[in-house]
């Protein structure tokens, strides 16, 4: 979750320097939602994290890509 989607796929791309991040470089973006309210942003995000959410991204987006 951000409210500066360029400037952190840009900080995950070039500027990070260890963790998870560097090590599936380069990243792409395949999916945006966009909410209002901080607390359904997070509540997405959770959800995604989540098995159930591994799955719906595995069977909805990747097939596409």
């Amino acid at each position: 979750m951000t409210s500066d989607l360029i400037t952190r796929f840009h900080f995950h791309n070039q500027k990070s320097t260890k963790g998870y991040t560097i090590k599936y470089r380069p990243r792409i973006v395949i999916h945006v939602e966009f909410f209002l309210v901080k607390k359904d942003a997070l509540k997405k995000e959770k959800e995604l994290k989540s098995g159930k959410g591994h799955d719906w991204i595995q069977k909805s987006i990747l097939p596409n890509y």
